[in-house]
């Protein structure tokens, strides 16, 4: 029961930081920069600290599931979220400020993209093994936009999509936590 708890508190950290930092880190427009794009610059250790803090806690609520397969597919993506802070995201469409339109891929923006697809697959299968509705329809939205966000470039419409889905998944995860939480009492 008590590992729920810090699965509780993943989701909303996460996204509580990076909408923090994406209305305050000078430079960053959401129309065209990705949240992993916040581990850059002077303040992308923020970042970085937030993905690894928040797959911690994933992975320790994970931890505390009662459904092998759902505690697998959670941990997974708990992990994918700490290999994505440990492997930084490269900068580029002028984040941080200063940064060219382009930049050359680096083995660190290839291994995050990894780490985090990865963690991704991890939380799409969790959310078809749970079942239900708003389970499925969380799964099937986060993998069709991250797919969306890899075809298009980063399209503004793909960014946003996502972004909305990562804030969805957190929030079907801290549901999850918490009826776990609640049937251990």
């Amino acid at each position: 029961m008590k590992l729920g708890y810090a699965g509780l508190a993943a989701g909303p950290l996460y996204v509580g930081v990076s909408l923090i930092e994406a209305a305050t880190r000078d430079g960053f427009d959401p129309t065209r920069h990705a949240w992993s794009q916040l581990a850059n610059g002077d303040l992308g250790w923020i970042h970085r600290a937030n993905l690894i803090l928040s797959g911690a806690l994933t992975v320790l609520g994970a931890l505390g599931l009662r459904a092998r397969w759902v505690r697998i597919g959670i941990a997974v993506y708990g992990a994918g979220l700490i290999g994505a802070g440990l492997f930084t995201a490269d900068p580029g469409r002028g984040f941080p400020v200063g940064t060219p339109e382009t930049v050359e891929v680096s083995t660190h923006g290839i291994l995050h993209f990894v780490c985090g697809g990865i963690g991704f697959v991890g939380l799409v299968a969790a959310c078809f093994l749970v079942g239900g509705w708003f389970a499925r329809t969380t799964g099937a939205l986060f993998g069709v936009t991250f797919v969306a966000l890899a075809a298009t470039g980063g399209a503004a419409w793909a960014l946003l999509a996502f972004t909305a889905a990562v804030i969805l998944a957190s929030g079907w995860l801290s549901i999850l936590f918490w009826k776990e939480i609640r049937c251990a009492i």
